[in-house]
C-alpha cells in the first residue's frame, strides 16, 4: 500500500467534499534528493488546516540528522543550527498526532513520502495514511505555464509566498494555493480516496517539554517565527484556465512536459468518450427495461380482462 495512500480533487459528484476535510499540510528540508544515497531530513513542519481555511495548528522544528548536514545553499541550515534538535525517531509522536484523521498533503508528495518512509516508519510512523499532491492536482484541475509552489502561487494570486526553502514556509504556501483551489474551483471539488481516520500516536521516546523546564525532554527547535491571523484566507484567482476535461492525477507527475501534457489531455478525452457511451448504453438499457416493463402490465391487464 506504501507509506501514503494517493487521493486526488475531483470536480465530480464522487467522494467527500473537499471542503469539509480537515488537512496536515507537511514540508521537509533535506540534505539531499535521495534517503538512499544518505540524504536526511533536517526540519521538518506540519499545518493542520480546514477546507475552508481555517487554521487549527502549526509545527515545526529542524531536525538533527546525525550526519553532516549538506545542502546549506538550498535550505540555509548548517551544522551548528541542529545541535540540540530532536532527532527523526522523536519527532514522529508529534508528527502523526498532527497527521492522524487528516489527509497528508504535499506540493510534489512523492518526495515527502520518500523520507517518511526512510526515517519516519521504522519509529512508528503509520502507513497507508490518505494523501493529497497538490502540485499533481494543481496539473490536473488548471492549465498553467509553471507548476512548482512559488511559481504556480504567484501566477494564480499576484503574491509570491514567503519563507521559501523552510518547511513552515513553504508548508503554510501550500496550505493556501490547497485552500484556494477549494475556493476558487468552477465546481464544487471533492476528495475521492482512503478517508481520513483517526490513527494510534506512537509513545515518545522523550517527553517534550518546553524550553527552560528543568525536566530532561524532547525540545523542539523551530527556525521560523508564528503567523499573522489571516494566514490561510483564501485569495480569489482571476483569469484562470480550468480544464474542462480533468486530467488523471497518476499521469500528472513527473517533469510533466509537452509530451507528459499530451499524453494527460488524450486520455481524458478518451476517457470522456468511454463515459459517454457508458451513459449512453445505460440510458439504453433503461429504455428498454422500462419499456418491457410496460409491456408486461398492458399484457396482465388484458389477461384480466
Amino acid at each position: 500500500m506504501g507509506t501514503l495512500r494517493m487521493g486526488a480533487l475531483t470536480r465530480r459528484r464522487v467522494g467527500l467534499r473537499a471542503a469539509d476535510l480537515e488537512y496536515a499540510v507537511l514540508d521537509t528540508e533535506t540534505t539531499g534528493l535521495d534517503p538512499r544515497t544518505g540524504a536526511r531530513i533536517v526540519e521538518i513542519a506540519v499545518v493542520r488546516v480546514r477546507g475552508d481555511g481555517t487554521l487549527l495548528e502549526e509545527f515545526t522544528t529542524l531536525v538533527d540528522p546525525r550526519a553532516d548536514v549538506t545542502g546549506r545553499e538550498f535550505h540555509g541550515i548548517g551544522d551548528g543550527d541542529v545541535i540540540g534538535a530532536p532527532t527523526a525517531d522523536e519527532v514522529v509522536p508529534e508528527v502523526v498526532r498532527l497527521l492522524s484523521g487528516a489527509v497528508v498533503v504535499g506540493h510534489n508528495l512523492d518526495f515527502e513520502q520518500r523520507f517518511l518512509t526512510s526515517e519516519l516508519v521504522p519509529f512508528g510512523f503509520p502507513e497507508s495514511l490518505p494523501g493529497l499532491c497538490t502540485l499533481r492536482a494543481l496539473r490536473a484541475q488548471v492549465d498553467l505555464e509553471r507548476y512548482s509552489l512559488p511559481k504556480a502561487s504567484y501566477t494564480l494570486s499576484g503574491v509570491w509566498p514567503t519563507g521559501q526553502h523552510t518547511a513552515l514556509g513553504d508548508a503554510r504556501a501550500c496550505a493556501r494555493l490547497l485552500v484556494e483551489m477549494i475556493a476558487n474551483a468552477p465546481g464544487e471539488l471533492r476528495y475521492r480516496g482512503a478517508p481520513p481516520l483517526p490513527v494510534a500516536i506512537p509513545a515518545p521516546r522523550r517527553v517534550p517539554v518546553p524550553a527552560g523546564a528543568p525536566a530532561e525532554g524532547v525540545r523542539w527547535k523551530p527556525r521560523t517565527a508564528a503567523p499573522p491571523g489571516d494566514l490561510l484566507s483564501p485569495r480569489p484567482w482571476a483569469d484562470i484556465r480550468w480544464r474542462s476535461l480533468e486530467l488523471d492525477p497518476l499521469l500528472c507527475g513527473g517533469a510533466f512536459g509537452a509530451t507528459d501534457r499530451a499524453i494527460a489531455e488524450m486520455a481524458a478525452h478518451r476517457d470522456a468518450r468511454t463515459r459517454r457511451r457508458v451513459a449512453a448504453a445505460v440510458a439504453v438499457a433503461g429504455g428498454l427495461a422500462a419499456g418491457g416493463l410496460l409491456a408486461g402490465l398492458r399484457h396482465r391487464l388484458r389477461v384480466r380482462q
